[in-house]
């Protein structure tokens, strides 16, 4: 009696598992790919671009959308049997490259992202120098080269044709899966996250430590002289200090939507590694697969939402970037039909 209702749990298990690749599957597709593609369009615009938080948001978003696309366009094509990438060997290697350097670099780019809000948010003015458009490329660059070198094992760990495997186009042997597994938990998701959050903080104390050191000196300029060129210098950055603002708010915003979609999958990986010599049953296996593959969904889900995070945490500002985007796009189509 209990093996017949562990196979039904089995069979139904995996019944949602594909139901949830193909229709859940293409609709991430087709949000993420829309929402990084809208990203480019709008943070590629000259107010943006210049900024360097505004420029990694864009490198990020490029990142993400190589990496959503790799990963996802195969899946709901698995549930049908038309996934080549699971007996070309070839489409195996370049998907699993693509995927995990793409994922990995663009959260490490949202890392330095946060590393240049603590520089322009600094009280010290050497630090804040340093946030200039040429080091956020410069940083960029770098952490691209490195991210995508500690992910070149996958092209060798990778095969496809491979059986009793989750997915036919995996990890060869077990030594590779393990590497997978923490390379994921720790180069993609948990070590840049840690430095989001210590850099995030460091930013939040510069703000309060800016803002106390602003006070006593508003509070000593009375005299009308000392007050006007006061009034004249914040309406010289004031926009500036206003794009700055609404950048951090988005990417505190972004840094704890990371926390919410991420996290879980680290988590299963890291338990996948440590309980791997474990005898398990056909139903834990199942019910294993399951779970990796809804947390994986919505890991993918968060690869997607930057635009849509950007439109809600980014104010006037990004609305505004929006429009001048839509309208520029709008007086093209025009002068090409007349």
């Amino acid at each position: 009696m209990s093996s017949s209702s562990d196979a039904s749990s089995i069979a139904a298990l995996n019944n949602a598992s594909m139901q949830l690749n193909r229709y859940f599957g293409i609709f991430i597709l087709l949000f993420g790919i829309f929402g990084n593609t809208m990203n480019v369009c709008v943070l590629s615009q000259r107010a943006l671009r210049c900024n360097p938080c505004a420029w990694l948001f864009l490198a990020s978003s490029i990142a993400n959308g190589i990496g959503l696309a790799a990963g996802l366009t195969s899946r709901p094509l698995s549930t049908w049997s038309a996934d080549l990438t699971n007996v070309n060997q070839f489409l195996c290697k370049l998907r699993a490259g693509l995927l995990f350097s793409g994922i990995s670099v663009g959260s490490w780019l949202v890392m330095l992202a946060t590393a240049d809000r603590w520089l322009a948010s600094s009280t010290d003015g050497n630090l804040r120098k340093k946030s200039t458009l040429k080091n956020a490329q410069t940083s960029a660059i770098i952490v691209s080269i490195c991210v995508t070198l500690a992910e070149a094992q996958n092209l060798y760990c990778f095969e496809a044709n491979l059986t009793n495997t989750p997915l036919k186009c995996y990890t060869k042997t077990v030594w590779c899966s393990i590497l997978n597994d923490l390379s994921l938990s720790l180069i993609t998701i948990l070590c840049p996250l840690m430095l989001m959050i210590i850099f995030s903080t460091m930013t939040i104390l510069n703000i309060r430590k800016s803002r106390s050191r602003l006070h006593p000196a508003q509070n000593t300029a009375d005299n009308s002289i000392g007050q006007s060129t006061m009034i004249g210098n914040n309406t010289t950055v004031a926009e500036q200090k206003k794009t700055d603002r609404r950048l951090s708010i988005m990417l505190l915003v972004q840094i704890f939507l990371i926390c919410l979609f991420t996290l879980p999958l680290a988590a299963l990986k890291l338990y996948t590694t440590m309980t791997r010599s474990l005898t398990k049953s056909a139903l834990r296996i199942t019910i294993e697969n399951f779970a990796f593959n809804v947390v994986l969904l919505v890991f993918y889900l968060y690869c997607g939402m930057p635009f849509y995070i950007y439109v809600l945490s980014g104010g006037r500002l990004f609305r505004k970037a929006i429009y001048s985007f839509v309208n520029s796009l709008r007086q093209k189509i025009m002068c090409q039909r007349v």
